[in-house]
C-alpha cells in the first residue's frame, strides 16, 4: 500500500481512530493486524517470509539472554545467518548466478546455472536490518529480550516504517508499544504537518523531477552531455525528496498516534563534506553500518592503525552500496563514497590549513558546492540502468564545455529539445529552489519547535499553501517510492 494512494488515504484515519477508541491493552494487537494488512497489500504470501524471520529472532533473543557467556555468540550467529540468508536468497541469488554464468561463458563452458523467477519481498532489506539490530543489542546487553511475541512482531512490522524505514533500534521503539498514548492535539498537528510536507516532497517535487530524469536516463545515447548533467542534478533532488518524503510520512503517521521515530534526513545538501553528508542522509542506515560493522571492524583491526580505518570505510560503503541493490552499479556507487571518505580522512589537516585562510562563508560555500557536485556525480551509478550506461554517461560529460560554447555562440540550446525536458525544466528548477528555501527557513527559525506558537493566520496559511501545492502542482500518476525496491 503506497502512502501516496487512495487506499492509504482511507487506511490511515481508520486505523488511527480505532487505535484511540480501543482500550490500551488491545492497541498493540490492532496495530499488528493493521500492519499485516498493510504489508499484504503487495504480495500477501510474502508475509510468511517475514514471520519466519520474526520467529527465529524472537527465540534467538531469549536464548541469547539466557545462555551462558560462551554460548551467546552462537545464538547471535544463528539469527544473523537466518536473516542474511533470506535476504541473500531473494535479493542476491540471481545476481551471483548471472555473474557465474558470465564467467562460464567467457571460459567457453556450455553449461549454465538456472536463474529463479522470484520477486524481491518489498522492504526486505529494511526489516532485515531492523531485526538484526534487536538480536545484536540483546547480545550487547543494551536491550532486554522481548517476551511478548506479538510486541516483538510489531517491532519488526510496525506499518509506518515497515517497508522503507527509518531502521529503528529496539531501545527507541519497543518500550513505546507498552506506553499508553492519549489523543494529543500537538502530536496530531505535528504528525499531519510532517505527513503533508512528505507528500509535497513526493508528489509535487520528486514525481515532477521524474518526468525529466526518466527519459534522460532511459535513453542516455540520445542525450547531450549537458542534458545528462541536468538529469544527474535533478535525480539527486528527486531521490532525496522521494525517500525523505517517505520518511516524513512514516514519522508523521507514527507521531499522530504518539510514537516517536528517529530522524532520517537532516538537510543533506547543506553538507560541507562527504562525511557530514552521511551524517545527514539516511541516518538510520548510516548509523546502522557504523555501529554494527565499521566500529567493531576497526576495533578488531586496531593494530593496523590508519589502515584499519581505510579498510573499514571501504568495506562499509561497498557493502552499503550492495545493500541498496544487487547490481555492479550500486557496488561502484558505494565504492565512490568509500574513496571520498578515505580521501577526507587523509586530507583533513591539509584542508583545514588551506580553507582556514578563507572567510568562513566562502569556505563553507565552496565546500557545499563540491560536496553536492560529488553526490550528484555519484548518482550516475545509482540511477543508470546498467554499469555500461554509467560509464557512457560519464564519458559524455566530456562534451559539456564544447556544448556550452556552442550554445552561447549560436544562442540555440539544443540540449533542451528532449520531450518533457524543455517544458519541465523551469518548473523543476523553481521547485528545487522552493525546497531549499523552505528547509532553510524551517531550520533557521526553528519552526519544528515553535510552530504552534505562531499566529493562527500564519499556521493556516501554511496548511492551505501546502494543500494548494498538492492539488495544483502534484503529479498524480501513482509512482512508487524509489526505495521500495531495496
Amino acid at each position: 500500500m503506497l502512502f501516496n494512494s487512495f487506499q492509504f488515504l482511507l487506511f490511515f484515519p481508520i486505523v488511527t481512530i480505532i487505535y484511540f477508541l480501543l482500550p490500551h491493552r488491545f492497541r498493540w494487537f490492532h496495530l499488528l493486524v493493521a500492519s499485516c494488512i498493510f504489508y499484504m497489500a503487495y504480495i500477501p504470501v510474502y508475509i510468511l517470509i517475514l514471520f519466519f524471520t520474526i520467529v527465529i529472532d524472537y527465540y534467538a533473543g531469549i536464548l541469547i539472554e539466557n545462555a551462558p557467556e560462551e554460548k551467546k555468540q552462537r545464538f547471535l550467529y544463528m539469527s544473523v545467518i537466518a536473516n542474511v540468508g533470506v535476504l541473500a536468497f531473494f535479493k542476491y541469488y540471481n545476481f551471483f548466478i548471472d555473474n557465474i554464468n558470465q564467467l562460464l561463458h567467457i571460459s567457453n563452458t556450455s553449461s549454465s546455472l538456472p536463474l529463479l523467477n522470484i520477486i524481491l519481498p518489498i522492504g526486505l532489506s529494511f526489516h532485515t536490518f531492523q531485526a538484526m539490530s534487536y538480536t545484536i543489542e540483546v547480545y550487547r546487553e543494551n536491550q532486554k529480550a522481548e517476551r511478548n511475541f506479538g510486541i516483538y512482531a510489531l517491532y519488526v512490522m510496525f506499518y509506518p516504517q515497515l517497508v522503507a524505514g527509518p531502521i529503528e533500534r529496539p531501545q527507541n521503539i519497543l518500550h513505546q508499544f507498552y506506553e499508553k498514548h492519549n489523543l494529543d492535539y500537538d502530536n496530531v498537528a505535528k504528525g499531519i504537518r510532517q505527513m503533508l510536507w512528505g507528500l509535497i516532497k513526493k508528489i509535487v517535487i520528486a514525481d515532477r523531477l521524474l518526468l525529466v530524469t526518466d527519459p534522460v536516463f532511459n535513453h542516455p545515447a540520445e542525450q547531450s552531455g549537458l542534458t545528462l548533467a541536468i538529469g544527474c542534478i535533478f535525480f539527486t533532488f528527486q531521490v532525496y525528496c522521494d525517500f525523505s518524503g517517505y520518511s516524513d510520512i512514516a514519522i508523521g503517521c507514527a507521531k499522530v498516534m504518539g510514537f516517536d521515530l528517529m530522524t532520517n534526513f537532516n538537510r543533506p545538501f547543506a553538507s560541507k563534506s562527504i562525511s557530514e553528508f552521511w551524517r545527514r542522509w539516511h541516518i538510520s542506515l548510516s548509523t546502522w553500518f557504523f555501529d554494527y560493522l565499521f566500529n567493531p571492524l576497526v576495533a578488531t583491526l586496531r593494530r593496523w592503525r590508519k589502515w584499519a580505518i581505510v579498510f573499514g570505510l571501504m568495506l562499509t560503503f561497498i557493502l552499503s552500496g550492495f545493500w541498496h541493490g544487487a547490481s555492479w552499479n550500486f557496488i561502484f556507487w558505494g565504492l565512490m563514497y568509500g574513496v571520498a571518505l578515505v580521501y577526507e580522512f587523509y586530507s583533513r589537516d591539509l584542508r583545514i590549513k588551506y580553507f582556514g585562510k578563507l572567510p568562513i562563508s566562502l569556505a563553507n560555500g565552496i565546500s557545499i558546492f563540491f560536496t553536492f557536485g560529488y553526490v550528484a556525480f555519484a548518482s550516475v551509478f545509482f540511477r543508470s540502468n546498467t554499469l555500461k550506461d554509467s560509464f557512457f554517461i560519464i564519458k559524455k560529460f566530456g562534451s559539456i564545455p564544447s556544448e556550452i560554447g556552442k550554445a552561447i555562440a549560436t544562442k540555440k540550446f539544443g540540449f533542451l529539445n528532449l520531450p518533457n525536458v524543455k517544458t519541465q525544466i523551469l518548473p523543476c528548477v523553481m521547485l528545487i529552489l522552493a525546497l531549499e528555501i523552505i528547509q532553510y527557513i524551517y531550520v533557521t527559525y526553528k519552526l519544528k519547535e515553535n510552530f504552534k506558537d505562531k499566529p493562527a493566520a500564519f499556521r493556516w496559511a501554511v496548511y492551505y499553501s501546502g494543500l494548494a501545492a498538492l492539488l495544483f502542482l502534484g503529479v498524480y500518476e501513482k509512482h512508487s517510492f524509489i526505495y521500495f525496491q531495496f
